[in-house]
């Protein structure tokens, strides 16, 4: 089964759980601290919740698709590439408290989209994620291409 991800960066992360345990009649498959996840049935979707910094709007990190299968990624990896799309790989890597392999393209208006499969659970991110992901800087942008985890 695939489903679309959706990660989110608040700026009051209980308040989110609260909101989108509500929407969705879900609680979090996963909660760590700064770090939640909702994996829905209906409609089919991963939604990621990030601590963002308070006082700020909520803001979309990054999309992405969550595939059963290492096998999937390497598909899309081979569909991507062939259909001329700048791609950057990333196997066996700790992100989102999961041991994943995924592969990053990044669309027309910047936007980061991230195919993957969460190969095992792990105790903690890699490293926290920038806090940044609506500003306009070239900063952010540069860390947003480089592809900072989740």
């Amino acid at each position: 089964m695939s489903r679309v991800q959706l990660a989110l960066r608040v700026p009051d992360l209980q308040a989110a759980i609260t909101f989108y345990s509500k929407l969705f009649d879900a609680e979090p498959a996963k909660l760590r601290d700064g770090y939640a996840n909702f994996a829905i049935a209906e409609p089919p979707l991963k939604l990621v919740l990030f601590q963002g910094e308070p006082g700020e709007d909520t803001c979309m990190d990054h999309l992405g698709v969550e595939v059963a299968t290492t096998d999937k990624v390497q598909a899309t990896t081979a569909h991507l590439a062939d259909a001329g799309l700048a791609t950057r790989e990333e196997n066996d890597t700790t992100c989102c408290y999961a041991l994943q392999d995924k592969v990053w393209v990044q669309g027309p208006g910047s936007e980061r989209w991230e195919v993957y499969v969460v190969k095992a659970d792990a105790p903690a991110p890699a490293a926290p994620p920038q806090s940044a992901c609506c500003a306009g800087s070239a900063q952010v942008k540069e860390a947003a291409t480089a592809g900072s985890c989740c």
